[in-house]
């Protein structure tokens, strides 16, 4: 179900313990043939290594908003208008909270907001937190911006409770951006034959 090659995705990965399933998602984009870049925010190196992100990408990992090294390229820009698609996995309620009110105090909720892309969100956190009102505001609010939800999903957490939080399965995840791609690709063909 589509095709993913050459294309440019730039994944962020946040804190929660869900970040463990976004190096399963980098091998799966680069089995497609997909180019990958990533975001690890200071969070989400608790969770993961820049060392297995960059092994499995094969490409170097952006952590800091401000690195001497690059700020020549100005990472914020250039990252975001070299992606064809962002996909934030895990996206927790601290990000999301952050997207939702435009703040950018980060590497990664800058080049969101900087952004003219589709940006995807898989969430990932505790089901007390996914219903908090605070969240649901937060998710509507994302939703007027044009991200696109992938889940989250019904199932044990890591925390030992039930509910619904659990991040989207990797392949459950691509499936998704295999769907955005192809319709892209349909609209394309569409308005040339209009």
């Amino acid at each position: 179900m589509g095709n993913l090659n050459n294309k440019k995705i730039l994944l962020i990965i946040c804190g929660g313990i869900a970040a463990y399933k976004s190096l399963e998602i980098i091998r799966l984009l680069k089995k497609d043939g997909v180019i990958i870049k990533t975001i690890l925010t200071k969070s989400g190196a608790e969770f993961v290594t820049p060392l297995s992100v960059t092994s499995l990408s094969q490409s170097k990992v952006y952590q800091d908003l401000f690195n001497l090294e690059n700020e020549v390229e100005m990472d914020h820009i250039s990252l975001s208008r070299w992606a064809d698609l962002i996909l934030i996995a895990p996206a927790t309620a601290n990000t999301i909270s952050k997207l939702a009110s435009g703040s950018s105090d980060d590497l990664a909720s800058t080049v969101a907001l900087a952004s003219n892309k589709k940006i995807f969100i898989a969430p990932a956190m505790n089901v007390r937190m996914w219903e908090h009102q605070s969240t649901k505001q937060n998710i509507k609010k994302l939703k007027t911006y044009n991200y696109e939800l992938i889940g989250p999903e019904v199932g044990d957490m890591a925390c030992g409770e039930y509910g619904e939080g659990k991040m989207s399965e990797p392949k459950e995840i691509i499936n998704k951006l295999k769907i955005y791609f192809k319709s892209l690709k349909q609209k394309k063909i569409n308005s040339r034959q209009s």
